[in-house]
């Protein structure tokens, strides 16, 4: 039997003449058997690879074979702009075999939740942040609300796994199925990444159901079109791209919001028709710039990761990347977004603006080359997220018993390692403190607790990220986006200038207390400021920045003005040897160590020479002041051990760990340096032979 052959009746039906499909991708075929056997999933394939049909249409039958009622599906995604993305999309499929889906995050209207409460749809499109404020919510009856799920299908499953909403979105399904009180069967959704088993494990804490990955390889041996160019500005790139592939539709990714501004003001004054996309964007803003670059042609929309995940902007002829991103698993979503028309393959082209920006973009490309995916991995030790849980659980049950509470999440891998003696460490620490308080058992909200975590109804509580300080800005009556505060520190005479949409805006009035800032057009140059944007690399990256940089070979993806500037580089660093890092010195005594370590790896070892010796660190490479005396540095790192370079914890970092109020001293340290450490880079940079070069500049 097809798996075509497996699927309900009706919904054979409507594939074959709705939606006049004539077969079903290997990947969908895999999927809808997979299934079928009661198997928890990853399924892997390209954006646009047709992932959802894979998890939907196997799941759509299922629930007319068994005669589902109410919300029996949950499909969650990391952002609202991909629910709303796939809304129309996804209930067009329920819809023809007499079903319907709906949609609830902090976007959706009143009317349209009550609606949603008083009947239920059959699939819920929702983000973990919803389903925690519906589980707590005293409008809701979550018991009710919930006792139907059979399924929860994640998308951009890599994008939670390797981050503390994967934690909290696991903890929400074990919540949701003890109300269920099933096995929920789980479904996730990726591109391609490095370890799919072990994301499937992660994914299926506490179910008792088998396990599969549906991950057809080899179906599409196209080989993509990659080009890596050197443009030694962002001015040139904006130049570059006004250039070429006029008429087509062209995506644009710049590692920063910043960037993504100064490039959209650039291609405007260019002449080139340009839309711009980033979080810190309005909503109707990105969504009438997204919308217009759908329907359009000849056009330009510049993006930070926003867009890298599914989110359908129509059919790319072209994906541009300025730089490069962090990991090959971004190059590879981002690629993904082009080749979905026949006829037509994936390509990117890579323009860098620096040298910096020239070596990341050629070790991405070498790393795929060879195959390599970086894994994705759980952040470890999430004190602070059982925290969050707990205090969450107090307010979905009014109460909730101290020897019960654990019953309800106890099996997420991250707290199922823990101990009992950190759990009970935690515990007494929030009562102690005056988070909570216990009565006759019963663990409820302290004094402490409803002042730190009970504004606007214990909203903060309920997502796992620290929002930073951010004034949004409005013209008018219209939202452009947000910008962080800093924009309107006193750098200047006159109003700030800021960029915001593409555009220069001048502040006409701040208003501090509400975080509002008043704006209109201005024609003068503005700048813009957020937080978090700068990248540390992985081990990984830096040492094929090695590989390379220690070779002659010249790539067949590099263009003339990449190899000459390649060839300039090398005649800069000939100490660069592979498998060995370099110590450098200056006639002027300054000395740097190139361990090609990763900026993790690099920091943990300047922080335990520190207290000998004045050090900085970045990336690559290890750099001390002239005051050093070399012959003492190099003594000093003969003596380094792997075992005695460990993180030590920043009271600053941990402040700024959300939920740090909850956690004893100990527990935030914890957290802190399990997170912080890559005891292999420290051990292969500090076990490598060191070869001493002494430069003449």
């Amino acid at each position: 039997m097809s798996a075509f052959d497996r699927l309900h009746p009706a919904l054979q039906h409507h594939i074959v003449n709705s939606l006049g499909w004539r077969e079903l991708r290997e990947v969908q075929s895999l999927s809808i058997d997979a299934f079928m056997t009661g198997s928890n999933l990853v399924i892997l394939a390209p954006t646009a690879g047709g992932k959802t049909e894979s998890a939907f249409f196997p799941v759509i039958s299922q629930m007319l074979e068994e005669g589902w009622k109410g919300i029996s599906i949950l499909y969650v995604s990391p952002i609202k702009a991909l629910l709303n993305n796939q809304e129309q999309r996804l209930d067009k499929y329920l819809r023809l075999v007499g079903r319907r889906a709906a949609l609830w995050h902090g976007d959706t209207s009143p009317s349209e939740r009550r609606r949603i409460i008083n009947d239920q749809p059959d699939c819920l499109l929702t983000t973990p942040e919803s389903l925690e404020v519906l589980l707590v919510s005293q409008k809701v009856d979550h018991h009710r609300f919930f006792a139907n799920v059979r399924v929860v299908i994640i998308d951009e499953l890599h994008a939670f796994a390797n981050d503390d909403r994967g934690w909290h979105l696991l903890s929400v399904f074990s919540r949701i199925g003890k109300i269920a009180g099933g096995d929920l069967q789980r479904i996730g959704l990726s591109a391609t990444v490095g370890n799919p088993s072990e994301m499937l494990d992660w994914l299926s804490s506490g179910s008792a159901r088998t396990r599969k990955v549906v991950w057809p390889q080899g179906s599409d041996q196209t080989i993509p079109d990659v080009q890596l160019d050197f443009v030694g500005s962002l001015t040139n790139a904006a130049k570059v791209i006004s250039l070429l592939h006029r008429g087509e539709k062209r995506l644009v990714f710049c590692d920063s919001r910043s960037r993504v501004e100064e490039l959209a003001v650039s291609l405007r004054q260019l002449g080139i028709d340009t839309f711009v996309s980033h979080s810190s964007l309005g909503l109707a803003e990105r969504r009438q710039a997204e919308e217009a670059f759908a329907q359009r042609q000849n056009c330009v929309i510049v993006a930070t990761s926003s867009l890298e995940l599914g989110l359908d902007v129509g059919d790319l002829d072209r994906v541009i990347q300025i730089d490069a991103p962090g990991t090959v698993s971004s190059f590879l979503q981002r690629m993904g977004r082009t080749g979905r028309r026949s006829n037509t393959i994936r390509n990117c082209l890579f323009l860098s603006t620096c040298e910096d920006g020239l070596m990341r973009a050629a070790a991405l490309i070498e790393l795929w080359e060879r195959g390599y995916v970086e894994p994705v991995k759980a952040p470890p030790c999430p004190y602070h997220i059982l925290a969050q849980q707990l205090m969450a659980l107090v307010l979905q049950e009014q109460g909730v018993g101290q020897s019960q509470w654990l019953s309800w999440i106890g099996q997420v891998p991250g707290f199922a390692q823990m101990s009992t003696e950190r759990i009970a460490e935690l515990v007494e620490h929030m009562l102690t403190s005056e988070v909570l308080w216990s009565d006759h058992g019963i663990l409820s909200f302290a004094a402490h607790g409803e002042r730190t975590f009970g504004r606007q109804n214990f909203m903060d509580l309920l997502s796992v990220f620290t929002t930073p300080p951010l004034f949004t800005v409005l013209y008018g009556q219209k939202e452009l986006g947000n910008v962080h505060e800093s924009t309107f520190y006193k750098r200047q005479e006159g109003p700030p200038i800021l960029v915001l949409a593409g555009r220069s805006w001048a502040t006409k009035h701040l208003d501090w207390d509400r975080r509002l800032a008043y704006v209109e057009p201005s024609e003068e140059t503005g700048r813009s400021r957020w937080l978090g944007e700068g990248q540390m690399l992985s081990h990984a990256v830096c040492q094929s920045i090695r590989r390379i940089m220690a070779s002659d070979d010249n790539h067949h993806s590099w263009s003339r003005r990449t190899i000459e500037q390649f060839r300039l580089l090398r005649d800069e660093h000939p100490w660069v040897v592979e498998n060995k890092t370099s110590l450098v010195q200056t006639p002027d005594g300054k000395l740097t160590w190139w361990t090609f370590a990763g900026g993790v790896a690099n920091n943990l070892i300047a922080n335990a020479i520190k207290p000998l010796h004045e050090v900085k660190s970045d990336n690559l490479a290890l750099t001390f002041p002239t005051t050093s005396g070399s012959a003492e540095i190099l003594q000093c790192l003969a003596n380094l051990h792997p075992d005695s370079v460990q993180p030590i914890p920043n009271d600053n970092a941990m402040a700024n760990l959300k939920f740090s109020e909850c956690l004893p001293p100990s527990l935030a340290a914890e957290v802190f340096t399990s997170r912080f450490n890559d005891p292999a880079g420290v051990k292969q940079a500090l076990s490598e032979p060191r070869v001493l070069s002494i430069t003449r500049e």
